[in-house]
């Protein structure tokens, strides 16, 4: 580098320095100390508006959920003052935006802001539970920042401070660091929007467990609103699974901490009632039924928080513009659906086999059971046509099957590279080498990074990419397989006691909210060898009344029973109510799988699978 070229850049460098000395963070405060009617105070002070007018928006939608929310919704009386405390003009523009006049005088704005768990039962299309709000004074709030906290037209790239007040018995899990000793007072410092609404916090009072895996820390957070379940009784399964994943991904990521906020629903009329998880890159938001058994929760748990772990590959480590620069109120959605879900979903069941937590052949069930579920969808939709139009209709109704065909998609892309490579190098690699292409704060172009994984890999997957992904040509699945020796099998799969093939409802609800055997299908064997025949009402099992209102509790119950396991059930036939009693006869069906049978593909299979 020449003089000239050093003094100029020097001169830049110290013009960056001086610009961001100048810079002023938003500053937001939370108010959790005064709740009233389970609505909270959010105060935020902006740096110096320069124009006549801004906007503030509350976002519609958040990276993760692929759904138009309308988080603004929950947004009451906003106000906006200048420096006399004197109220500036506000004018409402959709659910999710208010006008600011004088905007150049302005100093504050404050709203009242209510939580979205208390309508989830009233809404045709509630909002997601784990990127929803909870608001119950003195126990719990899930604060989803995105639903308290907005942006100021044109500064989203501005830095935010934000200071939350609480109760002292309440305590902020989250993956932040707070700034600030007191334990009524936290501050959280983020360096954009983007980042606030990535880290969640859930104040609760204490109840968690901390461990480090591979350089990471990790804390595990749980509310169990009846103290039914404690953190040290899911922790033990979560670091097992969460040891293995570090150990998986080797030198991928050097995340140093990581939470997991685990929410659980009682169930109530005004509680969560949607389960499952929102991924952030340094934190998963967990919604759970508090009703069901530790170990069977510990289990679903291992699959679900494994799933939304394996996210800090893709998308923080790998992602296009459309995510780096994401747009809350006017979403443009990326076409990689198929990496950022797929790859993800892919992982998640991948290094199970790998480090040993699932067998062979269950890992081939799991496989299995994707291509089924994948049959519900359209299969020659292309999938990066699904992934760009994923907000609108028809495509919206097709993104449940980024988990399903998704992670079919990486595995056969897996399959190739394992084939192009003589088992070589596979789709952890080939992220392995995207990470360190692109990285967390290097976005790609969503147009080039088929071409780019091409150009460092083979020109078989381009092909691949071009048939299968942004084509229209379904996947042979038996192909995929058979380069890595597997061929179809018949297993035997046990199902639950109310579906009839592990699909349909075996069940109804009357008007008065009482549980029957439908009598338009034929019972299986649960119910047969239990005496119990079409049209009969459920009233009780095993001396617990069941109707409407705890038919869920009913379901996650029964995925406890065990074959032969006692059991009584109060039924109602012809007005006549009796007890029954019997064992548990579990329905099984046969389903179809694969298993490998080729010994001379051993070499590229034990590569594929544990390499």
């Amino acid at each position: 580098m020449n003089k000239l070229v050093c003094t100029l850049a020097l001169a830049l460098s110290l013009g960056s320095l001086a610009h961001a000395q100048k810079s002023k963070d938003i500053k937001v405060n939370i108010d959790l100390e005064n709740i009233k009617d389970d609505k909270v105070m959010v105060t935020v002070t902006p740096e110096a508006i320069k124009g006549k007018t801004t906007t503030y928006f509350i976002p519609k939608t958040v990276p993760g959920t692929y759904s138009t929310d309308n988080y603004g919704q929950f947004v009451e009386n906003l106000k906006a003052y200048d420096k006399k405390g004197k109220e500036l003009p506000v004018t409402k523009g959709d659910e999710n935006s208010w006008k600011i006049d004088n905007a150049d005088k302005l100093v504050k704005i404050t709203y009242l802001v209510n939580d979205s768990f208390d309508n989830e039962k009233e809404k045709e299309d509630p909002i997601f539970s784990p990127s929803g709000t909870n608001i119950l004074a003195g126990k719990n709030i899930l604060l989803n920042t995105h639903g308290f906290v907005g942006y100021f037209d044109g500064l989203t790239e501005t830095p935010y401070t934000v200071t939350v007040t609480h109760p002292a018995e309440l305590w902020g899990a989250t993956s932040m660091t707070d700034l600030n000793q007191s334990n009524t007072v936290d501050e959280f410092k983020t360096s954009r929007y983007l980042e606030l609404t990535e880290h969640p916090v859930m104040y609760a009072k204490p109840d968690y467990t901390t461990f480090t895996a591979e350089g990471m820390d990790i804390i595990i957070a749980v509310y169990s609103p009846n103290g039914k379940v404690k953190a040290a009784d899911v922790t033990p399964m979560l670091e097992k699974t969460m040891r293995a994943q570090k150990k998986f991904l080797g030198n991928i990521n050097n995340n140093k901490k990581y939470a997991v906020l685990i929410y659980l629903s009682g169930m109530d009329k005004e509680d969560a009632t949607g389960f499952g998880a929102l991924e952030h890159p340094t934190c998963t938001t967990v919604v759970m039924p508090e009703v069901m058994e530790k170990d069977q929760l510990a289990e679903q748990l291992k699959d679900i928080v494994s799933h939304e772990f394996f996210h800090i590959v893709t998308p923080l480590s790998v992602h296009s513009k459309e995510i780096q620069y994401f747009d809350f109120n006017n979403p443009k959605m990326s076409e990689h659906l198929w990496m950022y879900e797929g790859i993800t979903e892919y992982f998640a069941n991948l290094f199970q086999v790998n480090q040993g937590l699932v067998t062979e052949e269950e890992f081939y069930t799991r496989m299995a059971e994707k291509i089924e579920h994948a049959k519900e969808f359209d299969d020659t939709m292309p999938f990066t046509v699904m992934s760009k139009n994923v907000l609108e209709a028809p495509y919206k109704d097709q993104y449940r099957n980024v988990y399903e065909k998704g992670a079919l998609i990486a595995m056969c892309l897996d399959i190739t590279l394992r084939e192009q490579s003589n088992g070589q190098r596979g789709i952890l690699s080939l992220m392995g080498e995207l990470s360190r292409t692109y990285g967390n704060d290097k976005p790609f172009d969503d147009a080039e990074l088929f071409n780019k994984i091409t150009s460092i890999t083979y020109p078989a997957v381009g092909e691949f990419f071009k048939t299968y992904v942004s084509g229209n040509t379904p996947i042979k699945y038996q192909d995929f397989f058979a380069k890595m020796g597997v061929t179809p099998a018949m297993s035997t799969k046990t199902g639950n006691p109310f579906l009839k093939d592990m699909q349909e409802p075996l069940i109804g609800v009357d008007q008065t909210k009482v549980i029957f055997v439908r009598p338009d299908l034929e019972p299986n064997a649960f119910f047969t060898t239990l005496g119990i025949k079409k049209g009969d009402k459920l009233l009780a099992i095993n001396d617990k009344a069941y109707n409407l209102d705890n038919i869920y509790d009913l379901i996650t119950e029964s995925l406890a029973w065990k074959e032969g396991d006692a059991i009584s059930v109060k039924i109602s036939r012809d007005g006549k109510e009796q007890v029954v009693k019997g064992k548990v006869k579990l329905p099984t069906e046969e389903v179809s799988g694969w298993k490998a049978t080729d010994a001379s593909k051993a070499t590229v299979r034990n590569a594929w699978l544990k390499g």
